[in-house]
């Protein structure tokens, strides 16, 4: 297969090359980005990331990483629809948090958790590319914020939720249609397009220039990469194919329903765009 791409797409990269120590700073920069906070990888935690079934029944997580402060941070990349994607989210933050806790343990042990989605279908209503979620709590009637006292150190301080509640970052990639001049729409036209300027200085992409090029893989893996592709192609070559029938399935029911009711097929033909044979035949 042509590979018309200098750089290999970032799922692939995900289940293969980021999991190495050697790459934790491609990743490191996109939680960077996303963040606005420098992040170090400290190490990659255990994951349905590895399972390779695909009748697998629990939450598939490509990456899960603990950084210096503790705190674990989920990378998902999602290639076509699930319709329960949100309580999927949900599911594997609660999932990582109960993990990572222990029986016995106070609650102040209890993980900050970063949920961070990459994904290529579209989720529903919404312009943006790029959607952030955290918990804070307003007052009702007075419109302020909420903030705890939380002990550290010996001393009571006060925090405010979202220190401690989980965060979550939505990557609509299909949604960027824009010339990368941002940190994160270069990240985004990466995502997309396989694209990475040469003279970038956004973290992550600067090292992804140098460990994700396809010609420095070995022949095994790029036949193991081509292979990929033509799978993702064939997929959506699949899923469009169904798009396709679906709606003119529902064309044809619609052109039916019409003519039940005792429409012209003048007016059907120009309410569907059937031919008058196809209308005739129903």
């Amino acid at each position: 297969m042509e590979v018309n791409n200098k750089y290999i797409r970032f799922d692939w990269a995900v289940k293969r090359m980021l999991r190495d120590k050697a790459n934790f700073a491609v990743l490191e920069g996109l939680i960077t980005v996303l963040t606005g906070e420098v992040v170090k990888i400290e190490e990659l935690l255990e994951s349905e990331g590895n399972q390779e079934s695909a009748s697998d029944k629990f939450n598939r997580v490509d990456i899960k990483a603990k950084n210096v402060k503790g705190e674990i941070i989920i990378v998902e990349v999602q290639l076509t629809r699930q319709l329960y994607f949100l309580q999927r989210m949900l599911y594997g933050v609660s999932k990582a948090i109960t993990e990572h806790i222990d029986i016995g343990q106070k609650y102040d042990e209890v993980k900050k958790v970063y949920s961070i989605n990459i994904l290529y279908f579209d989720l529903g209503r919404g312009s943006d590319y790029l959607y952030h979620g955290k918990t804070v709590f307003t007052g009702v009637h007075t419109n302020d914020l909420l903030e705890v006292n939380i002990k550290e150190a010996e001393e009571l301080r006060m925090r405010v939720p979202q220190d401690i509640f989980p965060e979550y970052y939505i990557i609509r990639v299909n949604e960027f249609n824009s010339v990368a001049t941002t940190p994160i729409e270069e990240w985004l036209d990466y995502l997309k397009n396989n694209r990475i300027k040469d003279d970038t200085s956004t973290p992550g992409l600067r090292e992804a220039r140098q460990k994700l090029l396809y010609m420095t893989m070995s022949d095994k893996e790029r036949r193991a990469y081509d292979e990929h592709m033509d799978d993702i192609m064939v997929q959506n070559d699949v899923l469009d194919t169904a798009k396709m029938e679906g709606r003119a399935e529902g064309i044809m029911l619609t052109a039916k329903n019409l003519k039940a009711m005792g429409l012209s097929v003048a007016d059907i033909i120009k309410a569907t765009g059937l031919s008058e044979d196809d209308i005739m035949k129903l």
